[in-house]
């Protein structure tokens, strides 16, 4: 039976890193994963009279059949592993793990490599498991994991896919030239969405638990970061990674934009450009060579500014409005009549600071993809309502303000609550040194980086929480809390580089 929720193959990969993040490893999941295939197949068959040939490849699908081979050879079945290709290529470090178990095993269970299609032995058996390749195929099956599909289907046997039948795109459903047939597909945490349309190729569909509580879908880690990086092809050229337009500044604040512009620059965006007044823009480019500036006539954004916007409007992937903006009456003006400029193209907007305050004196649904990012004082006045201390009620205001609002909300704070309305998660990095000023313009520059960069509101919301809190706890681990908001930007790299080095990096912080 499959369960009424299915889960995609880059949400399902940013699962299981998490999960490693929080304690719960790769060569765990991979362990239990390859028990439920055991014990499943021992429901349906009898040890004694058995005979099973598992199929493996040298990722993390093959390791779970290993781990099958070694319960079921436990329960008393007879079996055979047959690998796709050499041992040595098997570069998956919990497969590795468990292909080396079972070097010791050679006697009574049979290793067979198959380094050319030509010598695909010729075998029996009453159960043939699929553990090829798993979730996340996208291209034609090639050799010899192809003749080894069309080697399965030709035995008279009964089939069992681990996880999806090879050669079926477990996300779309679509079959790459040739696929599994299976009588039954053992599958794991949640059901795959493509399986609704090969049913014929899935057979019977077994949802199994593999130790991933589901609580984890509500933690922040470094697999949201990988779901919001943009990969970078050798061919690509300016541009190609989002332009984004920082709008704040006033006749007394000029480091915010800076801020927010430096660090979306650092999140790896080609262009970024602030818009300020024009003394508070010149001050701004004295910071940095890498800042560019548009000077905007007057002392604080005014309507009179809107001609001087709309081409950086036009061309820009994504918006970051209200750092350092002030909040004369005809700045909240101006931003009113920004936000429907950018409402007829539907460009992503993040609205912070005195952003925020502006909009609330105007507040209704936006349509676009809107990210907010208040504390809890100016949640308070973004909605009227005041946060209870309970962090579950807290969560449960936020969500049911962003529903309300159809926004994206980041509730900055010791715990980050972030929610589109639907789903809501929590983000612990960060620390108490991260009160300085101006850490929370970093902030707004990461997530404005990742949706200009095309990342969904949800996603790069998400993600930015984990980074910009993590670049301060690597912050801490060298200075203490006696921070200041540019000591973050030097490890925004390194976060999102390679996230799951973050724990590393904290206990060896250069």
């Amino acid at each position: 039976m499959v369960d009424s929720e299915t889960i995609s193959t880059p949400l399902m990969r940013a699962i299981e890193t998490n999960a490693e993040y929080f304690g719960v490893s790769l060569l765990q999941l991979m362990e239990t994963a390859g028990r439920n295939v055991a014990e499943e197949i021992a429901a349906r068959f009898k040890p004694k009279k058995t005979k099973v040939a598992i199929f493996c490849g040298s990722g993390g699908n093959g390791g779970d059949g290993f781990v099958a081979a070694r319960y079921l050879t436990c329960l008393g079945f007879k079996v055979e592993i047959i690998l796709a290709g050499k041992a040595e290529n098997i570069t998956h470090p919990s497969a590795q793990k468990n292909w080396v178990a079972l070097q010791h095993l050679k006697n009574v269970i049979p290793l067979t490599e198959v380094k050319d299609s030509s010598l695909i032995p010729d075998l029996k058996a009453d159960v043939a498991v699929d553990a090829l390749l798993g979730i996340g195929l996208t291209g034609k099956l090639r050799p010899p994991i192809k003749q080894l599909v069309e080697k399965i289907n030709s035995m008279d046997t009964f089939r069992v896919a681990v996880d999806v039948p090879t050669g079926i795109n477990s996300d779309s459903g679509e079959v790459l030239g040739t696929a599994i047939r299976a009588n039954l597909t053992i599958t794991f945490y949640k059901a795959k969405p493509g399986f609704a349309k090969v049913k014929e190729y899935t057979g019977d569909i077994v949802v199994k638990n593999i130790g991933l509580p589901i609580e984890l879908e509500k933690f922040a880690g470094p697999g949201d970061v990988t779901l919001a990086v943009k990969l970078r092809n050798p061919d690509a050229h300016k541009g190609d990674f989002g332009r984004l337009l920082v709008i704040g500044g006033s006749n007394v604040f000029s480091g915010a934009p800076a801020l927010a512009a430096m660090a979306a620059l650092r999140t790896g965006v080609d262009i970024v450009t602030v818009a300020a007044p024009e003394k508070t823009a010149t001050v701004i480019s004295s910071m940095s060579p890498a800042l560019i500036t548009n000077k905007l006539k007057g002392k604080n954004l005014n309507p009179s500014n809107l001609p001087e916007l709309t081409e950086l409007l036009d061309s820009a992937t994504g918006v970051v409005l209200g750092p350092g903006l002030g909040l004369n009456s005809e700045t909240k003006e101006a931003t009113k009549q920004i936000i429907e400029k950018l409402e007829q193209k539907g460009t992503p907007l993040l609205l912070d600071a005195d952003g925020l305050k502006a909009f609330a004196d105007f507040k209704r649904k936006i349509e676009l993809p809107l990210v907010l990012t208040p504390h809890a004082r100016e949640f308070e006045i973004l909605t009227g309502n005041k946060l209870p201390d309970n962090m579950d009620e807290r969560a449960e205001k936020v969500q049911k303000s962003a529903r309300k609002s159809g926004a994206t909300i980041v509730l900055k704070g010791p715990v980050d609550v972030i929610s589109d309305g639907e789903r809501t998660k929590f983000n612990f990095t960060g620390n108490p040194g991260m009160t300085v000023g101006g850490t929370g313009d970093v902030l707004s520059g990461v997530i404005g980086g990742l949706l200009a960069m095309g990342a969904d509101a949800l996603t790069a919301a998400v993600a930015g929480a984990f980074i910009n809190g993590a670049a301060g706890d690597l912050v801490a681990v060298k200075k203490g809390y006696h921070m200041i908001p540019t000591d973050l930007l030097e490890y925004i790299p390194l976060v999102m580089d390679d996230p799951m080095r973050y724990l590393e990096l904290q206990n060896h912080a250069p």
